[in-house]
């Protein structure tokens, strides 16, 4: 079942655990890739310091300030996207950053974009993500309730959950160290555990 855009309009902290186990499905001309979340980080507003919202809006973020259950997609080193969900409320700048899942259809077109047969390694990352996915800045501002991009509740599972900092934010200053970051523990494509 597509998640409806309520789901977003949660608090960020619990979107993110939440989305732990839910399927991200990528519809493409190539065909679909579809993979289970297995890491996540959040971004709580404009006081966060590693947020990109924490120096107001701007051309780049503007989506973050938005309504919720929208992509956005942002480019890091000149090369690599970043695939976030926008949550809360309209006016309030919080997403979730979308670092890992575990492929489970599409492989072959993860493995062609991707380059490598290790299949831990297709997607354990926010721009190796966004690579197997196909996921780039067309997709910025892309209605997660929509047919392109979407996340799926299938099978109800539970499994231990870590929150630990959050990875490559050490400009944040005393933001750097909050347990932002959730992943399933002993998952085997978490990006860095």
């Amino acid at each position: 079942m597509k998640l409806k855009r309520d789901f977003y309009e949660q608090p960020t902290i619990d979107v993110a655990r939440q989305l732990l186990g839910k399927f991200l499905i990528r519809r493409h001309p190539e065909g679909a890739t579809v993979g289970m979340i297995v890491e996540t980080e959040a971004y709580v507003g404009p006081q966060d310091k590693a947020s990109h919202a924490s120096g107001g809006r701007t051309s780049r973020n503007a989506f973050m300030f938005g309504p919720a259950g929208f992509a956005y997609v942002y480019l890091i080193y000149g090369m690599y996207c970043c695939l976030n969900f926008v949550t809360e409320e309209e006016g309030y700048p919080a997403a979730v950053l979308i670092r890992a899942v575990e492929p489970v259809d599409g492989l072959g077109l993860m493995h062609a974009r991707r380059r490598t047969p290790d299949r831990t390694k297709l997607a354990n990352g926010p721009g190796r993500l966004c690579q197997a996915f196909a996921i780039d800045l067309t997709l910025n501002g892309a209605d997660l309730c929509g047919s392109l991009l979407y996340v799926e509740a299938r099978k109800k599972t539970t499994f231990p959950i870590v929150a630990a900092p959050r990875v490559g934010v050490d400009y944040a200053g005393a933001w750097k160290d909050k347990p932002f970051r959730f992943y399933i523990k002993g998952h085997p494509c978490v990006s860095k555990s």
